[in-house]
């Protein structure tokens, strides 16, 4: 089977590459503190110490970092993917970040005889450790083809979009879905809770009908326990809306209710919110 490296093992990347190795394929892995792997080293994964290493063993190099900057250093640093990967190789960047830079991406591989794809996933904690993501990718279909087995064992809802970016660009319709959503799914809590109801008894009728939601089936009840731990964290959600915001204005697209969402979840991250789960954005409603 085909040797996967994978780096990055942060909340969503290590459940994803868990179900690689449980699926039976030899898992090399990276991330910048060690201490995060240790577990997925009990299992059987294998330790390297750099992305250099990382690439020169793996047939299948996939990415799951932070920031744009982040996929930049280890796709185009000294040290990076495209500088050491095997000619034939495929590398895969599931974080969510610039479609400009997945096009890059692309046509520097493609002068190494690499197979580049953009593929960021939706459907956060939990659908990472279940491999239910949802993955939407852009780059050639061909390659996309050759990697749907890969693909089958972290997600189910697995879509080409079209030629490299599209994945990325396909992300943005996400946030941007998801942002405004947010916020309404905080304020029928808020408004439930002052109109005297039940809001567990409110999300019983209310997610099944008209407005359900992924984030007011799966949030919500995280909201009303008061469960803030990241499944998508604060700070990341206000760089994706970033990214959106600025690819908007290129397209010379107006999206106030996006805008309104950053300036909250800005408020929100100056409070000290930003290592929080995107549904912390109760706390601004309830405590601010």
């Amino acid at each position: 089977m085909q040797t996967i490296g994978f780096i990055g093992l942060g909340v969503m990347g290590k459940s994803m590459a868990r179900n690689l190795l449980r699926a039976g394929y030899p898992l090399v892995v990276y991330t910048r503190t060690k201490e995060k792997a240790e577990d997925i080293l009990a299992e059987g994964a294998i330790w390297k110490e750099t992305v250099k290493d990382v690439a020169e063993a793996a047939d299948v190099v996939m990415t799951m970092v932070g920031e744009p900057q982040d996929v930049e250093h280890v796709y185009f640093g000294d040290d990076g993917i495209l500088k050491h990967a095997k000619r034939g190789a495929y590398v895969i960047d599931f974080t969510t970040s610039k479609p400009s830079l997945a096009v890059r991406i692309y046509e520097a591989a493609k002068e190494k005889g690499i197979f580049a794809l953009d593929a960021p996933v939706s459907g956060g904690d939990i659908g990472a450790r279940d491999g239910t993501l949802s993955i939407m990718v852009g780059g050639d279909k061909e390659a996309f083809s050759a990697c749907m087995a890969l693909f089958s064992h972290i997600g189910k809802n697995i879509v080409w979009q079209g030629k490299a970016g599209a994945g990325q660009h396909t992300k943005m319709c996400n946030q941007i879905a998801i942002a405004t959503n947010m916020i309404g799914v905080c304020e029928a809590l808020v408004y439930a809770e002052k109109a005297g109801l039940d809001p567990e008894r409110v999300l019983q009728s209310i997610s099944q009908g008209a407005a359900s939601s992924w984030s007011l089936s799966h949030l919500a009840p995280r909201m009303l326990a008061g469960d803030f731990a990241p499944g998508f964290y604060v700070k990341h959600f206000i760089k994706d809306m970033g990214i959106a915001l600025a690819e908007a204005e290129t397209l010379g697209l107006s999206l106030p209710g996006l805008k309104l969402a950053k300036q909250l979840y800005e408020s929100l991250a100056e409070r000290g919110e930003e290592q929080s789960g995107t549904q912390a954005l109760y706390k601004w409603y309830k405590e601010w």
